[in-house]
């Protein structure tokens, strides 16, 4: 399982042709506390960068950026009923969506994590 990282600060754990997606603790530590997420319809096709959900916190709103191209497989309803969850644990049982990638040399694009570490530190 690969794990990659975008700029927009959202997190893959890539197994196959099909990826994990959910906001990385920089996220969630900016945003402060979660109060409400939008999921993606399952089923649905985004291109990469498109908005593919929203997140609401108690400080403000962030889009949820779609970080490959691909068709929404599974929302995470455990999410979408406590929106906390990104914060309590933002890589494991907060994760947003499923995605079965289009195009798997998108991932090649996006940052490992000694580079996503090293770029939140200065963002």
């Amino acid at each position: 399982m690969t794990i990659k990282y975008t700029p927009d600060h959202e997190w893959l754990k890539v197994d196959g042709d099909t990826a994990v997606v959910g906001i990385t603790h920089h996220a969630e530590d900016a945003l402060g506390d979660v109060v409400f997420v939008d999921l993606p319809e399952v089923g649905k096709t985004f291109a990469a960068k498109d908005i593919a959900g929203v997140v609401e916190s108690v400080k403000a709103a962030a889009d949820v950026y779609m970080p490959v191209t691909g068709e929404v497989t599974e929302v995470n309803e455990a999410l979408r009923a406590d929106p906390s969850l990104a914060n309590t644990d933002p890589l494991g049982a907060g994760w947003f969506f499923k995605v079965k990638l289009a195009n798997p040399s998108e991932l090649d694009a996006l940052m490992d994590e000694t580079s996503y570490t090293s770029f939140s530190a200065n963002a």
